[in-house]
């Protein structure tokens, strides 16, 4: 083997063990879940979100990054049984009083930062996220923990997310921006819970 020939031979070596370092992966969205919580002072209501994808990159044993893409057109309500206010609930979600689905259809997360949290218990959260929800058009930094579970064949990830709706300008019924509200008000925090794991 000459020179040139070798230099090319270790200059591959050296590219394949990087990409094998770092790599990019899909999530599996049909065996991922998004649930959502919103409460109110006379109660509260829950349902599901779809994932359209998402995808995280891992190096060297850790997640670096990620993006996921939600689709805001497939809200669903769960905790409704009648059939005639489950859909009134859901169309109402669905306006621009809420998330204005027909003019901002998908919200994305992305996250850059990735911190493994120091002495975390078994199965207690074990990473610090942080990153940039946008919805409705508009983004704001979150952060939040989760726990991760990374094996060679997938990597896997739950925990939950508390969003401020109103930064998002999501105003009804907050006693925010309305006065008098009283038992008709609506909290402006709502629960995000997610299950999701890579193909």
């Amino acid at each position: 083997m000459n020179k040139s020939t070798k230099n090319i031979s270790v200059g591959l070596t050296t590219l394949l063990l990087s990409l094998s370092a770092f790599a990019s992966t899909s999530i599996d969205v049909k065996k991922s879940t998004v649930e959502w919580l919103g409460k109110k002072v006379t109660g509260q209501h829950s349902g599901s979100l779809d994932l359209i994808n998402g995808d995280v990159t891992i190096e060297k044993g850790e997640i670096i990054s990620g993006r996921f893409v939600f689709d805001m057109t497939s809200i669903k309500v769960l905790d409704i049984k009648d059939k005639k206010w489950n859909k009134k609930l859901e169309q109402h979600l669905k306006k621009d009083d809420f998330f204005g689905v027909n003019f901002y259809p998908k919200a994305v997360f992305d996250f850059k930062i990735a911190t493994p949290i120091k002495g975390a218990k078994a199965g207690e959260p074990n990473y610090h996220f942080k990153g940039d929800l946008t919805l409705k058009g508009i983004t704001h930094a979150l952060d939040f923990d989760a726990y991760v579970e990374l094996k060679k064949s997938r990597a896997y990830a739950s925990g939950q997310i508390i969003v401020d709706r109103t930064k998002y300008n999501i105003r009804y019924k907050s006693n925010k921006f309305f006065d008098g509200l009283g038992d008709k008000t609506i909290y402006d925090e709502f629960l995000i819970t997610f299950s999701v794991q890579t193909k």
